[in-house]
């Protein structure tokens, strides 16, 4: 028998109190892979959950350069390590090591702790305000615990001990308790030993990072509801979400779920004539790109019935009939869309491809492009907004602007959305009287632009309305805002200078921090602003 993994509990790799074990395997091989991880008791959790709650209150009196320190060492660790971390995220995940995981994911998630420890150092983040007539002083300070469940997708960037989740959260201050995705267990651990060395490093406290592998559900939405947690941060599928959601909204606790999303595009037909060719080369691209394991895969067309639409049509399935399907993420991932598909065949959509394509390697499925019109769509909207995750889109062709605004209408809150319409002004109209109804349904809106390719920037925005994510105020990617989340706003009703915290007090703790003392903001200190 495998050795079984030990979880990473309050400073010690220690074995689990756990009676059962699973395994991951290689989706391309579709074998088990070397060695065996715990399903963890609730006195794991329990025991993971004390040990946060003290770790908590020592971060609250480190030195402000420990975190920093912490994170740029974490991120020179995963660099140094990232050819061994690229290998065996390949074997779980099935997706190519040299190019997109050793390569621009390593780059995207190192660049990404790199930039939330500049902003746990700069300390902005924290949107200090000061009132010197009514000595109010106000800002944003951590949580408390926070607990981290992750997708497989992308085993670097949204892994829960190393993608923005777990760096916002460090960053703000607090530790972190992270769920392994059970599909990408073993680059967890080897992600968790980097990170506990960088703390050890930085003089950590010892439970401020810690690893779990797997739960039962009943010990899940236990987690997520307890006192000792300060906030969750959930991306995966849509039941499970909703589930940790209910539990942890019961109880009054933050919790930041990510869910479903079919990011739908807008193809006028201006653009279509003007663009054509170009555009189905796009669409097709983006829409089987990694096996369409994207939160942003454009997984909803809407289009306006007429010639060069139909054309559009027949030139994009015939781009999905020609490529040889990918490998999916794990068994689970398969099935899980086989099952979304036939629900959207059940409401009334018609697969147009091939379903007889090249057979691609391990967990693989046909590339599906379906199709409805825009009434059927309007019958059932609910369950032809139903996200069929990887490589599979939908057109809903409408018989006209009126009927596509109606359609928009109808759909729920996605994460990004966009508008293709011509350059000469043919689809000025439309865009008009479609725009700011899309615009109200994404957090993200673009023109003229498939939504992959989300820059970890000041400026992006990666959230919106339910069900793409539980609250529309909120991104989990762009620093410093992402950061936010994990943060509480904190009051300070005439507390004596010494008792106050450091950011707080007369005196500019950095002489750089920009403050907003009495309406102003400066670096400067309480007296020069007077």
């Amino acid at each position: 028998m495998c050795d079984i993994a030990p979880i990473l509990l309050a400073g010690t790799w220690k074995a689990a109190n756990s009676s059962e074990t699973f395994s991951t395997q290689n989706p391309i091989t579709q074998e088990a892979l070397p060695g065996n991880y715990p399903i963890s008791t609730w006195a794991d959790c329990d025991a993971a959950l004390t040990a946060s709650a003290s770790a908590a209150d020592e971060l609250a009196n480190i030195a402000p350069t420990q975190i920093p320190k912490f994170l740029r060492r974490f991120a020179d660790l995963m660099e140094e390590n990232r050819n061994s971390l690229g290998h065996l995220a390949s074997l779980e995940s099935g997706l190519p090591s040299e190019h997109r995981l050793a390569g621009r994911e390593m780059d995207r998630t190192t660049d990404q702790i790199r930039q939330t420890a500049a902003a746990a150092e700069e300390r902005s983040w924290k949107q200090i305000l000061i009132e010197t007539k009514r000595d109010l002083r106000s800002m944003f300070a951590p949580i408390g615990p926070v607990a981290i469940f992750s997708p497989n997708n992308f085993p670097f960037s949204w892994n829960s001990i190393s993608g923005g989740d777990f760096a916002s959260a460090i960053a703000a201050g607090n530790p972190v308790i992270a769920i392994a995705n059970s599909a990408a267990s073993g680059t967890t651990k080897a992600l968790a030993e980097l990170a506990f060395q960088a703390s050890q490093e930085a003089e950590l406290p010892s439970a401020t990072v810690q690893l779990l592998y797997r739960m039962n559900h009943e010990d899940g939405k236990r987690l997520v509801a307890d006192p000792r947690i300060g906030a969750t941060a959930f991306t995966g599928s849509t039941t499970a979400g909703l589930a940790l959601k209910a539990s942890a909204d019961a109880a009054g606790k933050p919790i930041y779920v990510s869910l479903s999303s079919v990011n739908p595009m807008v193809f006028l037909p201006g653009a279509i004539r003007e663009h054509g060719d170009q555009l189905v080369n796009r669409y097709s691209n983006v829409c089987l790109k990694g096996t369409g394991q994207f939160c942003t895969q454009p997984g909803l067309a809407i289009l306006i019935d007429d010639e060069a639409t139909k054309g559009f049509i027949a030139a994009t399935k015939d781009k999905f009939n020609g490529v040889t399907p990918g490998t999916l993420g794990s068994k689970k991932t398969l099935a899980n869309l086989i099952e979304k598909i036939a629900v959207l065949k059940k409401a009334g959509a018609k697969v147009i491809t091939d379903q007889e394509q090249k057979q691609g390697s391990g967990f693989s499925h046909p590339n599906t492009l379906l199709e409805v019109s825009g009434a059927q769509f309007l019958a059932s909207p609910k369950a032809l907004q139903t996200e069929a995750f990887g490589n599979t889109a939908m057109f809903v062709v409408c018989k006209d602007v009126a009927e596509a605004k109606m359609v928009i209408d109808a759909l729920h809150g996605q994460l990004a959305g966009c508008i293709y319409s011509s350059t000469d002004g043919t689809d000025a109209n439309a865009y008009e009287e479609l725009a700011p109804r899309l615009r109200r349904k994404v957090g993200r809106f673009m023109n003229d632009k498939m939504p992959n390719g989300m820059p970890v920037s000041i400026g992006m925005a990666h959230g919106g309305p339910f069900p793409a994510t539980g609250h529309p105020g909120f991104t989990s990617v762009g620093i410093p805002n992402a950061m936010r989340r994990f943060a509480m706003l904190q009051a300070y009703d005439q507390v004596r200078q010494s008792h106050l915290p450091e950011e707080l007090r007369d005196h500019n703790p950095t002489g750089k921090l920009w403050r907003n003392i009495d309406g102003q903001w400066t670096t400067g200190d309480i007296a020069e602003v007077k």
